[in-house]
């Protein structure tokens, strides 16, 4: 897939803009943050487990290599608890409260843990089809005793991090009925409710995490849009189906269900936007879509540079307005997944009262104009732009993706701004402002709803950015909720 969007029938005066991010998987998942823990610790749980447990008490929410876990399925294995922590670093020692639906985990550093809290966050695990919560434990460290069950426990651990699940000993290989000698590293994916289009690249963004992905075939079958995926080897398909089987890849839609394939190896005859073998380059890529570069470039309609706009999905990179078809214009975006995101959410909408039309261009990249060569202003670099509102890795805008609508999210407002400055500023473009509120919490943020999805778009082209004094530049994106 290309990088590139192109425009047709372009808008004039559009200016460079940024967005709020959806990362849920990614991305892109149900963003439901770790649960609070009240003061009850594990020494008031049910059964023998819970009198084992010795841990130095600690205030909830403070950083801690011991994890806390909560609302466990009850059949819940040792294995399926520790895969949790396995894409984060070594997992040290586990205390099951079978009691109690809960456990924890103990990793080897605080920082592997700090990292494992921070992503499920926006990331809401799930085992057995069943959401759990995971937070810091008020215990700085895992002080069990020898007992059979415990001893178990740590042999679970053992075994799963040594790759040998097919222990005999292991209830967790046993239980979860993967006897893993001859396992497949191959995965089928299946994307169910599929409101954002989900990429190739999107995939091996979010399966990466577990471990190296050698190729992915993608498909549509029975009207549902499907992949296989090989890893290197079998553990790391085992920990990828035990951690995301059931999570959502951007906010409440997009679910992901995995199984294990019959296939043991897939055969990828090309790299393009479909399929892709991540050891073998030199593939071509057939007669499908352009292959996918890291630069994308996008066709519109209706605007010189509508880098505001394209700028709530993705990092823009470059424009070429065509010299002549000045309606139209190639916009190039930082990766192919944005220029994807920038396609489905805008296609279609009025600017200016025409529908904006974009589709993926066959140019890789927009080539800048050699010096000297007259280009009459027409080609754009915002490589450098500080707008873009997806440079930093884990920004939260990448969890705020959301297609345009009647409301917009406005945040950086200065303390000394009114609601009725900001209304004033609002509708002094033409549109109708019906609805206003800041936030309870956080004066700093606002929405704010149009009369309609077209003037919204228009404001946020117009306004973002915008100088509001005191060193406060307004930010604007759309939002889901409504006034």
């Amino acid at each position: 897939m290309s990088p590139f969007l192109s425009l047709c029938s372009i808008v004039p005066d559009i200016a460079v803009g940024t967005k709020r991010g959806s990362d849920e998987l990614f991305s892109a998942c149900v963003t439901n943050g770790p649960f609070i823990m009240s003061g009850t610790s594990a020494s008031t749980a049910n059964g023998n487990d819970s009198k084992k447990f010795k841990g130095d008490s600690r205030s909830a929410g403070v950083p801690s290599r011991v994890i806390h876990i909560r609302k466990l399925p009850g059949d819940v294995t040792e294995g399926e608890v520790i895969s949790l922590g396995l894409p984060f670093g070594k997992v040290t020692n586990l205390l099951m409260l079978k009691g109690k639906n809960q456990a924890f985990i103990e990793m080897h550093t605080e920082e592997a843990a700090n990292t494992m809290v921070n992503y499920y966050t926006s990331v809401t695990p799930v085992l057995r089809g069943q959401p759990i919560y995971i937070q810091f434990s008020n215990h700085k460290e895992l002080k069990t005793d020898s007992s059979p069950n415990q001893a178990a426990a740590l042999q679970a651990v053992n075994s799963v991090q040594s790759g040998n699940l097919a222990l005999a000993a292991s209830a967790a290989a046993v239980d979860a009925g993967m006897a893993m000698a001859g396992q497949s590293p191959v995965l089928r994916i299946i994307v169910e409710n599929l409101f954002y289009p989900v990429t190739l690249d999107v995939l091996h963004q979010i399966f990466s995490k577990f471990g190296t992905v050698l190729k992915i075939i993608t498909f549509t079958k029975n009207n549902q849009f499907q992949a296989l995926l090989q890893y290197a080897d079998p553990m790391s398909a085992q920990h990828a189906k035990l951690s995301l089987d059931g999570q959502n890849i951007y906010n409440a839609c997009c679910t992901l269900r995995i199984d294990f394939s019959k296939l043991t190896s897939l055969n990828v005859k090309y790299n393009n936007d479909k399929s892709r073998d991540y050891t073998r380059p030199d593939l071509p890529s057939g007669d499908s879509q352009p292959s996918l570069d890291q630069t994308m470039a996008a066709a519109f309609g209706s605007a010189p540079c509508p880098c505001a706009l394209e700028g709530v999905y993705g990092d823009v990179q470059r424009v070429k307005v065509l010299f002549n078809k000045k309606e139209n214009a190639l916009v190039q975006m930082a990766d192919g997944s944005q220029a994807q995101l920038a396609m489905s959410h805008l296609n279609g909408h009025k600017l200016h009262g025409k529908p904006v039309r974009i589709t993926l261009s066959k140019h890789q990249s927009v080539q800048l104009p050699r010096e000297g060569q007259e280009d009459q202003g027409l080609t754009k670099d915002y490589g450098n732009s500080p707008l873009h509102r997806f440079k930093k890795p884990g920004s939260k805008n990448f969890q705020n993706i959301f297609p345009p609508s009647a409301t917009l999210h406005l945040s950086n407002i200065p303390p000394s701004i009114s609601e009725d400055d900001l209304k004033l500023l609002f509708s002094s473009n033409g549109g109708i402002v019906k609805g206003f509120k800041f936030f309870q919490k956080d004066r700093k943020m606002a929405l704010i709803q149009m009369g309609s999805v077209e003037e919204a778009i228009q404001a946020l082209i117009d306004l973002h950015n915008h100088d509001l004094g005191e060193n406060h530049h307004l930010r604007v994106s759309f939002s889901k909720s409504t006034i």
